[in-house]
């Protein structure tokens, strides 16, 4: 669905960007990487996607993406009643959004210092969850200058600040503030609100699924 990708030419791309990661060649190069809960919301609940698709059509819909049909029989299980559409939305948040962020910091977490979070609000337009961008104005803290109805009428200001906050420490000291991530215990800063607190591999028997 993206008009635009690098390409390994020869002259400036020689090979994969994430080989080159993992071989080192961002070392000492710190990451702060995450995601939201429900990044694909904001693309297959506003076109109607979401909505129109059944449960005969989830298998042929993942297979189309190249991801293994019972990969849903796990992700449904850890969320009784919800509709085949939202399955289909939280297989492709994590299979094009979390599963890449992982594998990058624990290719660059053997050079550099690598940090995870996850940021879990709910937009208050309905359907959307904690959908894509929807932590942009949090953590540049901008709540009070920007408007829109991901995150509008009454956003919390606190949770601005706590981000905020992570991101000029990562800036200007090289940690936003919690443990840095490893292939072993996997801590990741949840943003929420009222809570924000630190998990350690969350979702693992779903993120499992993903190792090849």
């Amino acid at each position: 669905m993206m008009p635009f990708f690098p390409v390994i030419d020869g002259e400036l791309i020689h090979e994969r960007p994430f080989d080159a990661i993992a071989a080192g060649a961002a070392r000492g190069v710190e990451l702060l990487m995450g995601a939201t809960s429900d990044e694909f919301r904001l693309f297959s609940v506003p076109t109607g996607q979401s909505a129109a698709v059944t449960a005969e059509a989830l298998p042929l819909l993942l297979r189309s993406q190249g991801i293994d049909p019972a990969i849903a029989d796990t992700y449904a299980a850890n969320r009784p009643g919800q509709s085949p559409g939202d399955l289909l939305s939280a297989i492709i948040s994590d299979g094009f959004f979390v599963l890449p962020t992982i594998r990058l910091l624990e290719a660059q977490s053997a050079h550099a210092a690598t940090y995870r979070y996850e940021f879990c609000w709910r937009s208050p337009l309905a359907g959307l969850g904690s959908c894509h961008a929807l932590e942009l104005p949090f953590v540049f803290d901008t709540l009070g200058t920007a408007t829109s109805p991901l995150f509008q009428p009454d956003p919390p200001q606190q949770l601005a600040d706590r981000m905020h906050a992570a991101w000029v420490s990562f800036v200007t000291t090289g940690s936003p503030g919690w443990s840095q991530y490893d292939a072993t215990a996997r801590p990741v800063m949840t943003f929420g609100h009222p809570e924000s607190r630190v998990l350690e591999n969350p979702r693992a028997d779903e993120l499992a699924l993903w190792v090849s």
